[in-house]
């Protein structure tokens, strides 16, 4: 379990206290405004009501005491900055920002943030992929041009095993799991050949997963 902070209740600070909620963790909300605050009273450990561009109050919220302090704020982008610059000033230990536009990265990172998000651009980029590209069933961006996608098994690997097809040594992929029949399939050997219908899980570089398996991203 960790103790989180989410400054900003705005559509996606909603969001993300309602998947924290759920995953047990510990969530001190703070905005502004009562009336964001009220609709997630239920999900959170407590909550503060303040402006967190003044020190003072940043200050009392105690920053240092977080594994990780999310900047939600998603309307001000001069809001975001000073909180985020303030929650490192007071000893936050890891700050994510929200972005809603490239270039308000570099200004967050510049004064603080250690990870900045995208919400709606990140939800853009996975709903493109995943419905655009025909065999994409989910996928998951890895910092460094790595990606993890789970994809319909490909109809050149069908009746094909591991070493036929030279998935590790000749394509640079590596398969993580295989679903058959509704049931996952976590250690399998190297001769298993692949059946249509086969959902299979995949971890490689993004050039690799690009040449090899035709999905354009």
């Amino acid at each position: 379990m960790k103790s989180i902070l989410v400054i900003g209740i705005g559509r996606f600070g909603y969001h993300l206290i309602d998947q924290l909620s759920k995953a047990g963790d510990e969530i001190l909300a703070v905005d502004s405004s009562e009336e964001r605050i009220e609709p997630v009273l239920g999900m959170v450990t407590s909550s503060l009501i303040g402006d967190t561009t003044k020190e003072e109050f940043v200050r009392t919220l105690g920053v240092a005491n977080f594994d990780v302090c999310f900047v939600a704020i998603g309307d001000d982008f001069q809001s975001s900055l000073e909180t985020t610059s303030l929650l490192k000033e007071c000893g936050a230990k890891y700050v994510v920002a929200r972005a809603s536009r490239s270039v308000h990265e570099k200004f967050l990172l510049r004064n603080g943030a250690d990870a900045v998000v995208f919400p709606e651009k990140q939800l853009a980029e996975w709903a493109a992929i995943r419905w655009c590209s025909g065999r994409v069933v989910d996928y998951l961006d890895f910092p460094g041009d790595y990606s993890i996608f789970e994809i319909k098994v490909p109809k050149e690997w069908i009746g094909k095993s591991l070493v036929d097809l030279g998935v590790r040594n000749k394509l640079h992929l590596n398969v993580l799991s295989i679903k058959r029949d509704g049931k996952a399939i976590l250690e399998f050997p190297a001769n298993l050949v692949f059946e249509e219908g086969d959902t299979v899980t995949i971890f490689g570089a993004d050039k690799d997963i690009k040449k090899n398996l035709n999905i354009n991203y």
